[in-house]
């Protein structure tokens, strides 16, 4: 099999990289942390390289591209901890062109494209923990639509955003909505979170909703699949910079007269932790070339690489502040922020317990062995 990106992909890529090297430094990132964890001066340099319009086709004003682009841009992404939740549009854009009518599309997909629009998703519910099919928010008919009921919570940038897609029951089957935030009946309240980012948790109130479609489980495991892969992504992007962070500490550090890369002992940790960090790699690899497979191949595929991903953030950040020693919890140094984002991420879309439990609910009798 060919792993190889094509030139396109890797232009892709290097604009990025460039863009987080020059136009999202270290100090900016903790400006925007301080502000409150969400910066729309950035998100909106983001929407003019065309990210937001990643998963939005062409004919809607987006960039119609697939997967492994998600992917390239997510790992560069990663390299700079951007707290702008972009992996909210690839969903917001996969979710909106693979299941609404042609009218939400012509509405909202070239705003999603453009930037104009931050669109989120709104689906935990305190009850829920990760189960996608655990849903206590309603939706009942009102003249010209729905109204829905819901308390939605860690909602990403969710009183910034324009608008919410959000899971909601209609009578006993789970449907999906369209909810804007400046809506009646709609309220959020924001604060900080661990990677320095933002989230909220969203109060609707028989708040107008526009059906987005009414096989809301499909969607709904369709989007957070499509979230799981932009995260794995992003953290071997995370992981990756964490991993040459130390690797430079470790050669300027001195301890007893000499650097201590030169110890036998921490050499050989810094290679587990490159260990783990190919294995997450590929594990990325495979989780976004199987976005577009059947539901059920793709849910386990996602499961298995969220598991491994989950393993390594947890292996690589660990060992990085213990091989930094005091300094590498301190908020002024960098890699400290660096582990907080691994420490978050392992906890997104389901931890690594959650998704060690979907891989062997959805393994066969083989175990995929002889499959």
């Amino acid at each position: 099999m060919d792993f190889d990106f094509s030139d396109d992909q890797v232009q892709l890529g290097d604009a990025v990289r460039k863009w987080v090297d020059k136009g999202y430094t270290f100090e900016r990132r903790r400006a925007a942390e301080k502000a409150g964890g969400f910066d729309r001066a950035a998100w909106n340099e983001l929407a003019e390289l065309g990210l937001c319009g990643l998963y939005v086709p062409e004919d809607d004003g987006g960039l119609g591209m697939g997967p492994v682009e998600g992917m390239v841009v997510m790992e560069e992404l990663g390299r700079g901890i951007v707290l702008e939740p972009l992996a909210q549009s690839l969903m917001a854009g996969g979710v909106l062109a693979g299941y609404a009518d042609a009218a939400i599309k012509a509405a909202w997909l070239p705003k999603v494209a453009s930037g104009e629009a931050l669109v989120v998703l709104a689906y935990q519910e305190r009850a829920a923990r990760y189960a996608l099919d655990v849903c206590e928010a309603k939706a009942t008919q009102a003249p010209g639509g729905y109204v829905v009921n819901a308390a939605k919570s860690l909602v990403p940038a969710g009183d910034q955003a324009d608008a919410f897609i959000v899971p909601a029951k209609i009578n006993s089957q789970l449907a999906l909505f369209l909810v804007e935030r400046q809506s009646a009946g709609v309220s959020t309240r924001g604060y900080g979170t661990q990677d320095g980012g933002r989230a909220a948790e969203v109060v609707l109130k028989n708040a107008p909703a526009t059906l987005i479609t009414q096989d809301g489980l499909t969607a709904l495991e369709h989007a957070v699949d499509i979230g799981i892969a932009a995260t794995c992504a992003e953290a071997v992007g995370v992981m990756d910079k964490t991993l040459a962070i130390t690797a430079e500490y470790m050669n300027t550090r001195k301890q007893f007269g000499v650097v201590i890369s030169s110890f036998q002992a921490l050499r050989h940790r810094m290679a587990d932790m490159k260990m783990q960090l190919e294995l997450a790699r590929s594990m990325s690899y495979y989780a976004s070339l199987k976005l577009n497979a059947p539901t059920a191949e793709r849910r386990a595929a996602l499961a298995r690489a969220k598991y491994q991903l989950g393993n390594s953030m947890r292996y690589v950040s660990q060992q990085a502040v213990q091989l930094h020693g005091g300094i590498g919890v301190t908020d002024e140094y960098i890699v400290s922020h660096y582990f907080r984002k691994l420490t978050q991420m392992e906890m997104t879309f389901g931890d690594t317990l959650h998704h060690l439990g979907e891989v062997s609910t959805r393994m066969q009798d083989t175990a995929g062995v002889f499959a």
